[in-house]
């Protein structure tokens, strides 16, 4: 692999990384619970290893851009095993929380990749 692609893919990694924060950081901010490094840290961790997960499963650095199957797997992971971790570390689980982070991660997630293949799409025709 050429650096330059290396350095691709660890590009779009960054960018779910940040998109997983970012749903950390509203959800913190929505129930007043200060949005401080700390606490960020410690509410997004398990949805963070659940992407690091999916992007291994999927072999994001092939298609790191692509809605499916990089993107799905990677939202889908997100929310699977965030949630399992949080289950297994006490926090909290409740069916509502379940159905919003699984819809503001998919929109995060598979959003910008949407965005970006419209974009792209768009310029070449």
């Amino acid at each position: 692999m050429q650096p330059w692609r290396a350095l691709n893919w660890l590009v779009w990694l960054a960018v779910d990384v940040v998109a997983v924060l970012i749903f950390c950081a509203l959800g913190r901010r929505s129930h007043a619970e200060g949005v401080t490094i700390a606490g960020v840290a410690t509410t997004a961790w398990p949805f963070l290893t659940g992407a690091i997960v999916g992007w291994l499963v999927s072999r994001g650095w092939r298609r790191p851009t692509a809605v499916a199957p990089t993107g799905v797997v990677v939202w889908l992971s997100t929310v699977t095993i965030g949630m399992v971790l949080r289950k297994v570390s006490s926090a909290g689980v409740a069916a509502s929380f379940v159905v919003v982070a699984a819809s503001v991660t998919a929109v995060l997630l598979l959003g910008w990749r949407a965005a970006l293949g419209l974009m792209l799409r768009r310029s070449r025709g």
